[in-house]
Order: structure tokens, then sequence, then C-alpha cells
């Protein structure tokens, strides 16, 4: 116990300190031209009584460990009414009396023994309070579309996602709420994301980094939105075109990572497989990015968007996609799957993360690794042939040139391995 308590003690004071470290640096501790009640000495104190008040709270002793919290809340009141009288410049700023108030809050959860929290919510106060001017600079530049995006996407993934149920309704697989909602909220992020994108870095490329970005979690999803996006007038077909391309390169280093985490062996037999389409896609991005160069300029890149979210479109392709694998279950369920290579590119053409999990567990003797291996190998080229067959149905004629030459290139390279490596 006596180990325990002091552990807890430990860190709520070496929060304390870091944020009267951050105070004292900026010059709102107790020194310096702008300064208040608590600084670099007094902040771990603070942070002490809290975790102390957490402990006795934690061992019957209720009423105690509420006189400590309130008789910090009333110093900490009486310390801001007094700066606050002084009237110089800059005295009625209250940060440090609020962090003073949120370090005595970590310090009671580090006291009931939530060490992990009071930990990591110290570090970001800290980050916050020293990236000051940074997040006022960030924040002086948001329009009112961009606000208002950022509102709507916050409540539609903390207020709507969590209230839908996790569990599936229907035949074929049926519909799951929340996994639906979930493909809502990655099209729109992706949709935010390449609008953010294309602010920082330019129309022309932005497309590129959001579709590098978005790779990370679905390549598929990137190339369902990016060719219904062409279709709009005087939207960008080249840049669009190298951000599906980039979301399949990405998705290629992903599935490597993955497997090395799961089973080194498997990714290593899999490197072969997968470097040659890699070496191609990434030779392809880097000549059509340096091209780029000239499309800068061209006014037909200006994009149309409404909407940084774009949520509506992004609910009818969730929808379209959920169709899409309700679809593959019925074939699936129709026609059987006989074996693991037939089975993995069934499942590839829709769950590359389910497969190379399945995969990476089925390969457990050298023979194993080697058909893993190889069946993750025939997921990704039936994802990528997935791809194309979209660009090639949804894409506009400009964009569907570009961008199935590349996912081409990249399915004949995949195919070619296996084909030569399998002999």
């Amino acid at each position: 116990m006596t180990r325990d308590l002091v552990v807890r003690l430990a860190i709520a004071a070496l929060v304390g300190l870091a944020v009267g470290i951050e105070r004292e640096w900026s010059g709102h501790g107790s020194t310096g031209p702008h300064p208040r009640f608590a600084g670099v000495r007094t902040f771990p104190l603070i942070a002490g009584i809290g975790g102390t008040a957490g402990w006795l709270l934690t061992q019957g002793f209720g009423p105690v460990a509420v006189a400590l919290t309130a008789g910090m809340a009333l110093l900490i009141a009486a310390a801001y009414w007094s700066a606050s009288r002084r009237r110089v410049a800059g005295a009625v700023d209250g940060t440090t009396e609020v962090a003073a108030l949120l370090v005595v809050s970590l310090g009671i959860l580090a006291g009931i023994g939530e060490t992990g929290v009071a930990g990591g919510a110290g570090a970001l106060v800290v980050l916050a309070l020293a990236e000051k001017e940074s997040i006022r600079r960030r924040v002086e530049r948001l329009d009112q579309s961009e606000l208002r995006a950022t509102l709507q996407f916050s409540v539609l993934a903390l207020v709507v996602l969590p209230v839908l149920p996790d569990r599936a309704f229907g035949p074929l697989g049926g519909i799951n709420p929340r996994s639906l909602w979930i493909v809502v909220l990655l099209f729109s992020g992706l949709t935010f994301a390449g609008f953010i994108a294309r602010r920082q870095v330019g129309s022309s490329r932005g497309y590129g980094v959001a579709g590098a970005l978005g790779g990370v979690v679905s390549s598929t999803a990137v190339a369902l939105r990016y060719a219904r996006l062409s279709r709009d007038p005087g939207a960008p077909a080249w840049p669009l075109a190298i951000g599906t391309l980039a979301a399949s390169l990405v998705l290629l280093p992903r599935v490597i990572i993955l497997s090395s985490l799961l089973n080194p062996a498997v990714a290593l037999a899999l490197l072969p497989y997968l470097a040659p389409p890699f070496a191609v896609g990434a030779l392809m991005v880097a000549v059509q990015l340096r091209r780029l160069q000239d499309v800068a300029s061209d006014p037909t890149v200006a994009t149309t968007e409404q909407s940084p979210l774009g949520l509506t479109s992004a609910i009818k392709l969730a929808f379209a996609f959920q169709a899409a694998l309700m679809a593959i279950e019925y074939v699936r369920s129709t026609f059987g799957s006989p074996g693991v290579l037939v089975s993995a590119g069934l499942l590839g053409l829709t769950d590359m993360d389910a497969l190379t999990l399945s995969m990476n567990r089925l390969g457990g003797s050298i023979d194993a690794v080697a058909l893993a291996s190889r069946a993750i190998a025939i997921g990704v080229c039936s994802n990528a042939a997935l791809k194309l067959t979209v660009t090639l149905l949804v894409g506009a004629s400009r964009y569907r040139l570009l961008a199935a030459s590349g996912l081409a290139a990249l399915l004949v390279s995949g195919v070619a391995s296996i084909f030569f490596i399998g002999r």
C-alpha cells in the first residue's frame, strides 16, 4: 500500500511540475513579466494536495478529501481575484488559475489510481499551454466553412456514432449501423482532409496528400470517393488520379507492416510478391507528381465542392459500399469458397486487414507461410482489380484514363509476381 501511494503521489507531483515549468518558462509563473500566484514550485505542491485528496477518498475519508479540494479551489479563486484587481497588462488572464484547478483534478485522478489518465492528460495540458501561439494562428486562419465542418464532424463522430447499435441486421451478413456509419465518417473525413490539404499545399497536390492518408485506412474508399468526385464539373482529373494511385501504393507497406507485427515469417515471404508493384507504383506517382508542377497553374483544377465534409455524397457512397459487400456475400454463399486462395481473392475485394489477419494466423509452418503469403498477394491483386473496376465504371473519362492505367500497371505487376514466384 505504501509503495502504491508513493507512486500515485509521485505521478501527481510530476504532472504539477511539468505544468509549473511551462508556466515559469512562458513568464506566467511566480516570476517573469506577468507573475501569477503559482510557478515551478507551487504547482507540484498543488498536484500533491490533489493526489492526497484522491487517496483519502479511496480510504473512506471523503469529508477530509472534500475539504482539501475545496480549500485549494478557494485559494486559486482568491489568487485570481487578487490578480484581476491589480489591473496590470495581462493580469485578468485566468489561464494559470484554470491550469491550477485542472492540476488539482489530475492529482485527484492519480490519487485514486488512474495514473495513466492523469499522466496522459497532464502531457496534453502542457502541450496546449506551450503551443498557445501556434494554436491561435491556426484558429485565426479558419474560415466559417472549416469551423462549421469541424463541429459537424465532431457531432457525427462523438455523438451519433456511440449511440448506434454494433450488430448486424438482415440477410447476407446484414447491415451493421455502427460499421456503416464508420464508413460514412471515413468518406466524409477523407473529403475534409482533402479540403484542408488543398488549402495547405494547393489544389493540385492536396488530393494526392489526402489520398495517401486515406489509403492508410481504406484505399478502396479513396478510389470510390475520387472516382465519384471526378464527375463533378471542373474536377481536377490528374490530381484525383494521383490520389487514387497514392492510396493504392500505401496499401502495400501497410500490409507488410501489419504482417511483420503478426507473423514476421509471412511478412518476409510476402516481400517478393509486393516489392515489384510497389516499385512500379512509386515510380509512377513520383513521375506524375513532378508533372503536376505544370498542372498547378491550370484553372481547371479549381474545386467546386460545396461542403468541406460532402456528407450527402458520403452517405450515398456508404450505401453503395454496403450493397457491394452484400453482393459479394451472396456470391460467396451461393458458389462457395472451395480453397484458401479463392477465399483470399474474395475477401481481398472488401477487407484487406481481415485477410491479412486471418492469413498471418494461418502461417504456422513453412508450407503454411508460403500459402499465406501467396494468399495475401492474391488478395492485394483482387483489391486492385476492384479499384480498377470502380474507376472504369464510376470515374469521368479523363480521370478514368489516368487512374485506370496506373491501377492496371499495379495489377499486372502484382499478377506477374505471383505467377513467376509461385512457379
